[in-house]
């Protein structure tokens, strides 16, 4: 049975849990629905998790571009976001590939507290439609209608690496090789003087330290990397397609359902859409659970079989996949637009990707010697990715 709201819920106020994009994109809707909202959140600052992070908006999934959709579900686009339509691929063997795309691949946004970043854009909305955000707040216990967004609850991928300050101009860099992000990719990217450089990782969570300083390598061999004040950073994305997204009476959105690109990792646009929807529905009346199944349930099982295949692939598939690119030069825009279309055929794959999926958890014994890994069951310390020892080496 669906969510089913009473008639006279209009003067009370709504909680939320966690002002992440999901938490804050729900509370916008809310207020624009003229409910009274609190938004609680435990750490002192919005994005506190993410400290400057660089992360890409993705834009080829949907033919709207995301900045128009994302205006047209009433959220702000006030904060830096580039677009980027080219950039430069590598295989494991180190040969390189351009990355064009007619339309952008991507907006370069930052994650974190800082001025011009999304996480503080979103705030500054919330609070200027009247929206009350209560950091350090931790809600525990709530009656009546609540949104629950705080964020991934286990680990299925982690990105970890670190920030850093560069004089480069603006770009991105990949790496696909399994031998420094398994059944992942590496990434670089650079924009207004601050860098990212991590190794976003499938599987084999426990040599981390391994693959980033791989990663580090690599990108120094193969473009000449530079970190300046180099600072070390890791996080946990979790993805899986729940039964229900509701929590007792809660909804649920964002990465604690699991709503997330299985394939590459590209959350926050299911973060902010999953927070309008679950805000609708408290609006509405309408099933929550249905509001998600028709408007994200068709990316989720088409992104678990893209997991699927591109798992399977290995280095030599990817370098496949990257020479046909080359060699017919496609517009890797349409050719990933094509990718995450949810085609009826490509369902038939759905059984065989099940089986192939096994999602990452936390381990409850993990088995690190001086454990500073940001997936594990008791992984609430700093995170260290060699800091010391690239310090060392520089």
């Amino acid at each position: 049975m669906g969510l089913i709201v009473p008639k006279k819920r209009t003067e009370d106020v709504i909680q939320i849990a966690g002002a992440g994009p999901a938490g804050l994109a729900a509370a916008i809707t809310l207020a624009h629905g003229g409910r009274q909202v609190i938004v609680h959140e435990t750490q002192a600052q919005v994005g506190h998790r993410f400290g400057a992070d660089l992360q890409g908006l993705e834009n080829w999934s949907t033919e709207q571009d995301v900045l128009d959709m994302l205006r047209g579900l009433g959220l702000t686009t006030d904060f830096a976001a580039p677009p980027f339509e080219r950039g430069t691929g590598f295989d494991a063997w180190g040969k390189r590939y351009d990355i064009v795309g007619k339309k952008p691949l991507f907006y370069m946004v930052e994650r974190g507290p800082g001025p011009r970043t999304l996480d503080t854009a979103l705030l500054e909305q919330a609070r200027a439609l009247g929206v009350e955000v209560r950091f350090n707040s931790r809600l525990d216990h709530v009656e009546g209608d609540a949104v629950l967004a705080t964020g991934p609850k286990t680990a299925d991928a982690i990105a970890v690496g670190y920030h850093f300050e560069s004089d480069w101009d603006d770009g991105f860099w990949i790496i696909y090789d399994d031998n420094i992000a398994p059944k992942g990719y590496a990434y670089l990217l650079i924009m207004n003087g601050c860098g990212t450089v991590k190794s976003c990782m499938f599987t084999g969570f426990k040599q981390e330290r391994q693959y980033v300083q791989r990663t580090v390598e690599a990108f120094q061999d193969l473009v000449g990397l530079e970190m300046k004040n180099p600072r070390p950073h890791g996080g946990a994305g979790n993805f899986r397609i729940p039964g229900r997204a509701i929590s007792g009476a809660h909804l649920v959105v964002g990465e604690q359902a699991g709503f997330q690109d299985f394939l590459w990792g590209f959350g926050m646009r299911f973060a902010m859409v999953s927070g309008v929807l679950a805000a609708r529905s408290l609006l509405e009346g309408e099933s929550y659970d249905e509001l998600w199944r028709r408007e994200l349930g068709p990316q989720l099982w088409n992104g678990q079989i893209n997991r699927a295949i591109y798992a399977a692939l290995g280095n030599r598939g990817y370098r496949w996949f990257l020479n046909r690119n080359q060699t017919r030069r496609w517009d890797a825009h349409r050719f990933l637009h094509g990718l995450y279309q949810p085609w009826p055929l490509k369902r038939l794959l759905l059984p065989w990707a099940r089986r192939r999926q096994r999602l990452r958890r936390k381990d409850a014994s993990c088995d690190h010697l001086d454990c500073h890994c940001v997936w594990c069951r008791h992984g609430d310390h700093p995170v260290a990715v060699g800091l010391e020892e690239y310090g060392q080496r520089s």
